[in-house]
């Protein structure tokens, strides 16, 4: 789908991270996945937990909740991780996403989505697009592209690329 149409859509992906409640495009999210074993790697950075096998290719696992600056993600039987399509330098990279829990997809119209706190902010605001108040609570409407450096999503990959490369050769040997 090009970016004309993405932008056309209204449709966002919310989910909890401790108390508070996120929102990321629908147009990013390529999949929702139960919780499964998480394979770590070393010397990656504090927020990668490390990698998954996604229908063969070698998926980075990133903990959203450290990202953000918050506590660890404690694991329970709403603990999910989401598919996401990033896009850096030209590139589409796919990351998974922990989160605490899916919570719903909002139709939000671009006219109630209000510019992010300039100040005060716990969350570094190039993360976030916009706050939507929906229901008498604040959804922040994050700006998935730029939750990560260029340089963040490069050792992400070769992070993956290496353990890939690893399993390979484990498989063969």
């Amino acid at each position: 789908m090009n970016q004309d149409n993405l932008s056309k859509i209204n449709s966002y992906l919310s989910f909890k991270l401790g108390e508070e409640e996120f929102a990321a495009h629908v147009g990013k999210v390529l999949n929702i996945l139960e919780m499964t074993r998480i394979t770590e790697v070393p010397r990656a950075p504090e927020y990668m937990k490390g990698v998954i096998n996604l229908r063969g290719t070698v998926l980075p696992v990133i903990d959203t909740r450290i990202k953000f600056g918050m506590t660890p993600t404690e694991y329970t039987t709403n603990t999910c991780i989401i598919v996401l399509d990033i896009e850096m330098e030209g590139e589409t990279i796919q990351v998974g996403a922990l989160v605490d829990a899916v919570q719903a997809v909002l139709e939000i119209d671009k006219g109630a989505i209000m510019p992010p706190p300039s100040i005060g902010s716990k969350y570094k605001s190039e993360f976030i697009d916009g706050v939507a108040n929906i229901d008498e609570k604040f959804i922040m409407i994050l700006n998935m592209d730029s939750v990560f450096s260029a340089d963040e999503l490069t050792s992400m990959k070769v992070k993956s690329d290496e353990t890939e490369l690893k399993e390979s050769i484990e498989e063969i040997g």
